[in-house]
């Protein structure tokens, strides 16, 4: 398999999406860049390159160490590449920070009354 494998396929067996046609709109849609430029759903991976894939809210910056066509076990995807340190810590690091602010907010002691609901709209509903 010298020849590589197609990116959106490689992503998919390397579970980073759920299925193919996720990977590959991901990649259409510009979440996944190799060594920095974007890349058709089509562009052959090969190990030693660098990939940048934002999965949700996490983006990760890996080195792609072994090639694969068919989705396998986790064990085995994980062995498929390997995330740099950087990418670990800042993924990491914007957790952490996610974690801070969700805690900082404050959830309502009550379900609004049927008057506090009215009052509500009506203030939302005023011309400003």
């Amino acid at each position: 398999m010298s020849e590589g494998v197609r990116i959106d396929k490689w992503l998919w067996a390397a579970r980073f999406f759920k299925t193919r046609s996720l990977a590959q709109q991901a990649v259409e849609g510009g979440k996944v860049h190799l060594a920095g430029q974007r890349v058709k759903a089509s562009r052959p991976v090969k190990p030693g390159q660098m990939l940048q894939v934002r999965v949700g809210l996490d983006e990760r910056e890996i080195e792609v160490t072994a090639l694969a066509s068919k989705r396998g076990s986790a064990r085995d995807a994980a062995l498929l590449y390997r995330e740099t340190d950087a990418s670990i810590a800042a993924r990491e690091e914007a957790a952490a920070r996610r974690r801070a602010e969700r805690s900082t907010q404050v959830a309502p002691d009550h379900r609004p009354s049927k008057k506090e609901r009215r009052d509500l709209r009506r203030f939302r509903d005023q011309d400003l």
